[in-house]
Formats: C-alpha cells, sequence, structure tokens
C-alpha cells in the first residue's frame, strides 16, 4: 500500500507521477495554493519578480509565527531558516521553486480528475491562520474526494511547529482507521 503525503509548496509534483493510480490515501497540508504570482513572467526574469523583503529575516520569522500562539514557536525551525536563506543561491533557489507553482496549478484540473476518479481517502490538516494557503484550499478537497478528513488547527503557516502533537493525534487515528 503506497501513501502519499503533501507537504506545501513544492507539493504537487508528486502527482505528476505515474504511480498515482498506486496511491491507497493521502496525507495533505498545504497543497492548494501558490504564495506568489509569474503569469505571464518569462523564467528568465521571475527573481526579479519576488520582493526582497521575501527571504528577510522579519518574513522568514514571521512565517512561522503568524497566527500562532504566543510562545508556541521554537526558534530552532526559523533558525535554521535563517541560516539557510543567508547562503548564495537560496533565493534564486527558492524563486525558481515558487516560480514552477504555476505549472502545477495548470496541473490542477488532473489532480482533480485522479481524486474523484480513484478517491483515495485523504486527511488534510492546516493552520486555519495561515495567510498563504487558506483554509478554502482545504475544504477544497471536499469537491473532490467528499469523505476526505478535514482539520483546520489553530496555527499558522507552519502548522507542524506549534501543533505537532494535535495533529500526530490527527494523523494517527486517520492511518490505523486506513490500514
Amino acid at each position: 500500500m503506497l501513501c502519499y503525503c503533501i507537504q506545501h509548496f513544492v507539493e504537487s509534483r508528486g502527482y505528476r507521477g505515474s504511480y498515482k493510480r498506486y496511491i491507497h490515501w493521502g496525507l495533505e497540508q498545504y497543497a492548494a495554493a501558490p504564495s506568489f504570482h509569474f503569469k505571464n513572467i518569462p523564467r528568465k526574469n521571475h527573481t526579479a519578480h519576488i520582493p526582497k523583503s521575501a527571504f528577510a529575516p522579519d518574513t522568514v520569522v514571521g512565517q512561522y509565527t503568524f497566527g500562532t500562539e504566543p510562545g508556541s514557536i521554537s526558534p530552532d525551525g526559523y533558525s535554521l531558516d535563517l541560516f539557510y536563506a543567508q547562503r548564495p543561491g537560496y533565493a534564486e533557489a527558492q524563486s525558481d521553486l515558487i516560480f514552477d507553482y504555476q505549472n502545477n496549478v495548470k496541473l490542477y484540473p488532473a489532480f482533480q480528475k485522479y481524486l474523484r476518479e480513484y478517491r483515495p481517502p485523504l486527511l488534510a490538516v492546516w493552520g486555519k491562520n495561515d495567510p498563504s494557503f487558506i483554509p478554502a484550499g482545504a475544504e477544497a478537497f471536499r469537491r473532490d474526494v467528499p469523505d476526505a478528513e478535514i482539520h483546520l488547527v489553530n496555527s499558522g503557516h507552519f502548522a507542524l511547529e506549534s501543533r505537532c502533537g494535535e495533529i500526530a493525534e490527527y494523523m494517527k487515528r486517520f492511518l490505523d482507521a486506513h490500514r
């Protein structure tokens, strides 16, 4: 039995694979919306369209802390991200990933057709306060998989950072129910 776990904006690449008919169930986190829009921007120019502040320390920390309960986020995650953000080529690599998301959006009809056709059991856990991937993205799975299990947790963008125990319980119950 295959499980497919999806998390964040690079997730939909997994749906592009030819093995998708073998996926028996899926775990989804943040799989529905791009953070930046690059429609009609030539690839060679896309980095210039990312705001310089996108990878600034305040922005990185804010991605972790916005929408969370005060004190619920360890500095470990964002400190590591801040370290990597200072490395040469980081902004360009992240920009490439963000820019490529438009190809996922173009494939949404195929992803949705797959979900409607195979109806795998699906768990989506989402930060209800996430400004980048809003709760409507989680709820949208129900259009294609009516029995999808959707949970909006009291968190922001990186829900696992502040609600790990709660999310682990959802996953455990889901996996136990779909063995």
